[in-house]
């Protein structure tokens, strides 16, 4: 739920339900509520009733237990303080493979990809490029691709570009996708997927097996026997540092994708609960805040957009640049 989503549902709250002013506001709760993962989809709150779509949660916890989150208590399980799902028994977790809020979030974005991308290449399969400019969906993302390919993927990798540029412009896609998803305000956006350290870690972890899978002979000569004075080999200390930069190098692009895209969820819900914040203080000051809150809200939402496309960019980019390494050759060879 991101701006437009919560200004909405916080409006129509105090339109409907004015004894919630003089509720006790919980911030913690109302921030973590949003950009935290559930097992149902909250839409919105109309005169103090939750709209909520229940998901299918799916346990294997003796023997396999399929039942919507609306009936959890029914069969026998509940939610534990960080809201994971427990036995209610014995307070056991089972294994929890549930269709919660940013898996079906994470299911509608990547089909929405293989959508978007099957009908722009359907439109090259009809048509001949030689004779008339891409229109549509394929003239949106053909300048988009190519900036990608060229600008960043080829001049970073190198001559052996096109084998990682399937890998690399999915990459880019699929977080774009994700991050404007997330800011969009109805349902099924607003999910906080790429907010997720779970799935940057993936991402990342994608990453780090395209760079030490195809990465070639000098790649792993300069980790495991660099060009350095023989006794930092021998002690081995330069060896030892190569190895952990190999593993720091998918952290940072996990840690920087995951967040710059929490840290914006956060500001911007942390401006709009200022008009709970205040719901206290009197119609004046609480209608002034109101108007600042979503007008401000709105910009960050703005800003957010900008960022959707700089975080896509920069792991991309970064991806690229550590492939490339992968794949660089002496300069006598060069030469």
């Amino acid at each position: 739920m991101k701006a437009w989503k919560v200004i909405l549902s916080m409006l129509l709250a105090l339109v409907f339900v004015p004894a919630r002013a003089e509720e006790e506001f919980d911030m913690t709760k109302f921030i973590f509520g949003h950009i935290g993962d559930a097992y149902e989809w909250h839409i919105t709150e109309i005169a103090g009733k939750e709209i909520v779509i229940p998901l299918p949660c799916i346990v294997i916890d003796d023997g396999l237990h399929v039942f919507s989150s609306h009936h959890m208590q029914e069969h026998g399980y509940t939610l534990n303080e960080n809201g994971k799902l427990v036995n209610a028994a014995t307070g056991a977790r089972p294994i929890d493979i549930s269709i919660t809020k940013n898996v079906l979030g994470l299911i509608f974005d990547s089909a929405l990809l293989v959508l978007l991308i099957l009908l722009c290449a359907r439109w090259y399969r009809w048509h001949d490029v030689l004779k008339e400019k891409p229109t549509g969906l394929a003239a949106l993302l053909e300048p988009v691709i190519v900036m990608i390919e060229q600008d960043v993927i080829k001049d970073a990798v190198g001559p052996e570009y096109k084998k990682f540029s399937p890998y690399l412009l999915t990459a880019f896609f699929f977080i774009l996708i994700n991050n404007l998803m997330g800011i969009f305000p109805v349902f099924p956006g607003g999910a906080n997927i790429t907010g997720n350290i779970a799935v940057t870690g993936v991402m990342a972890l994608f990453t780090f097996f395209m760079v030490n899978l195809f990465g070639n002979k000098h790649y792993w000569k300069d980790i495991l026997w660099p060009d350095v004075p023989i006794f930092l080999k021998a002690i081995p200390i330069m060896p030892v540092i190569e190895i952990l930069g190999m593993f720091t190098k998918p952290f940072s692009l996990m840690i920087r994708l995951f967040a710059n895209m929490l840290a914006g969820h956060i500001m911007l819900l942390s401006v709009i609960a200022l008009i709970f914040l205040t719901a206290a203080m009197g119609p004046v000051l609480n209608g002034s805040m109101t108007v600042v809150a979503a007008l401000f809200g709105v910009f960050l939402d703005c800003l957010e957009i900008l960022v959707a496309f700089i975080q896509a960019y920069v792991f991309t980019m970064l991806s690229s640049v550590f492939i490339g390494l992968a794949h660089q050759q002496p300069e006598h060879e060069t030469n």
